[in-house]
């Protein structure tokens, strides 16, 4: 007890004296220009409002909605993203553990025989020898080794939460871009089917005309030609429809024969009619999950400096244990001889401590990669994020070109149907316009799958909820 009464105060002083070495992490400065509005927000399709959470509900579609839902639950990619994550807790709870006493128990059974001059007179040469023991140490922290190495598992922990998170924004964009694929290859089939339904039209107009002597052979030819050529668009489409459905059976974690009859029955392309809100830069840069982790990562890569930086300095342990040696359990446990032992121990590597001075120049090495991905990081969100919103502002300008256009040729087309039945114009001229009235009509479906995809693109680039 006396022994005791001396160590406490020594845990006590150490204590106090304890301090964490190494720098203390300070979050990088971002670019004041980074925190403003989007140089590409500038389009009415875009507004600076608060950029939404649960994006993909602005489609307003239930099938949608449900789809994500169960990519979320059942994504393979999503599944390991979390068990990564609960390895990353796991050995946060490890450092932690390093801040209690560490505890051993031991026992053991030996029979033997003892020289006559080491026998007790009376006692057996030969006999059981029954030993037990508990053993205690507990490291005291004096220079912040174990609050550094909790530290680094600590942002080890919320790095591998924000790539936990970066995983699921994938998912969802990909999800709902699959699905999106899916309805758009619908609606262009249709647009292909409307148009070969009208060739199909024209040809028997051109046949009937040339069965009259009013078209030759090359006329009914040409408008076939020309016929057929839509018609072999047809396949192409259907393949990548298809595509798009098996991609959205494995995202949602499904064989592609257990994907629900719901999800490939819209036939018409994904569409926000509102104008998307997208916040400002330091919005994103606080919500975008890769910018996040690589904050996290830089934290810890800077809490294991201070790690390896208290290792020039002595490793201070307080242990003790106590045992008791006996022929028989009744003797152990029972008041026989009783050992204990209480003291300190003193590690340290000196006078070498080339070792332990590499060890943090590779930890303030590492932290300087750190800081330059993080800059980076927060580069490359920026650009994805003007691009996006550029790209999605250039398609909505270019579906309006085209719709121009196919409106346009519509007319001609319609025209000149009109004077062909009349002899008023050439084949070549009626040809000429059927086909940029078809091509035309084509572009502008297939546009309308840009502008879907270029939606996605955005959301994604904003980095929305997925909750």
């Amino acid at each position: 007890m006396h022994s005791l009464r001396l160590i406490a105060p020594m845990v006590s002083a150490l204590a106090l004296a304890a301090c964490a070495v190494g720098p203390n992490y300070v979050a990088p400065v971002t670019p004041p220009t980074a925190a403003g509005q989007f140089v590409s927000a500038n389009s009415p399709a875009l507004s600076n409002d608060p950029a939404a959470s649960n994006w993909w509900r602005l489609y307003q579609d239930p099938v949608l909605d449900g789809l994500i839902a169960d990519a979320l639950k059942s994504n393979t990619d999503i599944r390991v993203a979390v068990a990564n994550l609960e390895r990353a807790r796991a050995s946060l709870r490890g450092a932690r553990s390093e801040r209690l006493p560490s505890t051993g128990l031991n026992a053991g059974a030996t029979y033997g025989r003892l020289p006559e001059s080491q026998r007790a007179p009376g006692s057996p040469r030969e006999d059981w020898s029954i030993d037990t023991g508990l053993s205690v140490s507990y490291e005291v922290d004096l220079f912040g080794r174990v609050k550094r190495g909790i530290e680094a598992a600590r942002g080890d922990e919320a790095a591998a939460a924000a790539d936990a998170d970066a995983v699921r924004l994938a998912v969802v964009a990909d999800t709902t871009r699959a699905y999106a694929d899916a309805a758009s290859g619908a609606a262009r089939l249709k647009v292909a089917n409307q148009i070969v339904d009208l060739l199909d039209k024209s040809l028997q107009l051109t046949e009937r005309r040339h069965e009259a002597g009013l078209a030759t052979q090359l006329d009914v030819s040409r408008i076939a030609t020309l016929r057929q050529q839509r018609a072999a668009d047809i396949p192409a489409l259907e393949a990548d429809r298809q595509a798009a459905l098996f991609r959205l059976a494995t995202l949602t974690g499904r064989s592609p024969a257990d994907l629900p009859a719901a999800a490939g029955e819209r036939a018409v392309g994904l569409e926000i009619t509102q104008p998307i809100p997208v916040g400002d830069g330091a919005a994103l840069l606080k919500r975008r999950p890769d910018v996040l982790a690589a904050d996290r990562r830089l934290a810890a890569d800077t809490a294991r400096i201070g790690v390896a930086t208290a290792d020039l300095y002595p490793h201070i342990s307080l242990g003790g244990s106590i045992g008791s040696t006996g022929p028989n359990i009744g003797d152990v446990f029972g008041g026989g001889p009783l050992r204990w032992l209480l003291g300190p121990l003193i590690n340290w590597a000196f006078p070498n401590q080339e070792g332990a001075r590499a060890k943090i120049a590779a930890a303030k090495a590492d932290t300087q990669a750190s800081l330059a991905t993080f800059d980076g990081t927060v580069l490359r969100a920026l650009e994805e994020t003007e691009t996006a919103l550029n790209a999605y502002a250039r398609a909505l300008d270019r579906r309006t070109a085209l719709k121009a256009a196919r409106d346009e040729a519509a007319r001609a087309a319609a025209i000149t149907r009109a004077q062909q039945r009349e002899g008023a114009v050439d084949s070549l001229a009626w040809l000429d316009a059927e086909r940029t009235y078809a091509e035309t009509e084509a572009a502008l479906a297939e546009q309308d799958a840009r502008i879907a995809d270029a939606q996605i693109d955005v959301f994604r680039a904003l980095a929305g909820g997925w909750s």
